[in-house]
């Protein structure tokens, strides 16, 4: 079982690609988020992917850089549909507001052809706030974050044993995700950039992060591992070693600042 960053970037990067990634799992894959556009494809060939093996796919929010992608997943899947290359069926998972935006896009960016398998073959699947479904053999529970900004959810995915996977959406932490996050052996958290930035960064009036606030909160929730994504890319090249050397100062646990296409055996 691994994780493949397809991107790590906030919504305004330029040296990377929009925060979103794959969970594959024998064969099966659940993508979460879809970037903010067409580079999607890209990034799913490029990680070895191949879209038409993509069958569940979740939308943590409205935000652009989150859900173009995702209309571009909805063409190509019923393009692959109505050709008769893509087989079987295929769920978009999300919150009514996301749900209902996507069949509102689709319907007006896209032709009749490539939408007449909404519903049908490929289901637009409303989730409400600690519901739990089984995607690829796991129990996945979707609980709401409480952003400020637009409506978004995250999710906790058994991985057995007793283990999770918590994915605490693009914002920070919220008490009410504690049952999710706490005691994760796996936590997916954004962190917009270093603590020593935040004047250059602003992050908390954007609803973020700095590293360091990641990492203290991955070690008070008594968290395995972390993995912070959702970051500013003005130094890219360095970004992997400079979040490191700032999160091991705070997080005791195993630390990944991974970069686009990145891939992490859990």
């Amino acid at each position: 079982m691994k994780l493949t960053m397809l991107g790590t970037g906030n919504a305004v990067v330029t040296e990377c690609y929009n925060t979103c990634f794959v969970i594959e799992d024998e064969r099966q894959y659940f993508m979460v988020d879809g970037g903010g556009g067409n580079t999607i494809l890209q990034q799913l060939k490029r990680g070895g992917f191949d879209w038409m093996q993509i069958r569940e796919i979740f939308v943590t929010h409205k935000h652009i850089d989150h859900l173009l992608g995702i209309i571009w997943m909805v063409r190509v899947i019923s393009q692959g549909m109505s050709r008769g290359t893509y087989e079987g069926e295929a769920n978009i998972y999300a919150h009514e507001e996301v749900i209902e935006l996507i069949r509102d896009l689709a319907g007006k960016l896209l032709s009749g052809k490539e939408t007449r398998f909404l519903d049908d073959r490929l289901h637009l699947v409303t989730v409400e706030d600690g519901e739990s479904r089984v995607i690829n053999g796991r129990k996945v529970t979707f609980f709401d974050i409480g952003s400020t900004k637009a409506k978004q959810f995250g999710f906790s995915m058994e991985l057995g044993n007793g283990s999770k996977l918590t994915c605490c959406g693009d914002e920070p932490y919220n008490e009410r995700e504690e049952q999710y996050a706490k005691g994760s052996k796996w936590l997916l958290h954004e962190a917009f950039c270093l603590y020593g930035q935040a004047e250059q960064f602003k992050p908390y009036e954007k609803h973020h992060s700095t590293v360091k606030d990641a990492c203290e909160l991955a070690e008070t929730l008594g968290v395995q591992n972390l993995i912070l994504y959702h970051t500013e890319d003005k130094n890219i090249k360095n970004r992997k070693a400079l979040y490191m050397e700032e999160g091991k100062q705070y997080y005791t646990g195993n630390l990944y600042v991974p970069d686009d296409l990145e891939a992490i055996e859990l």
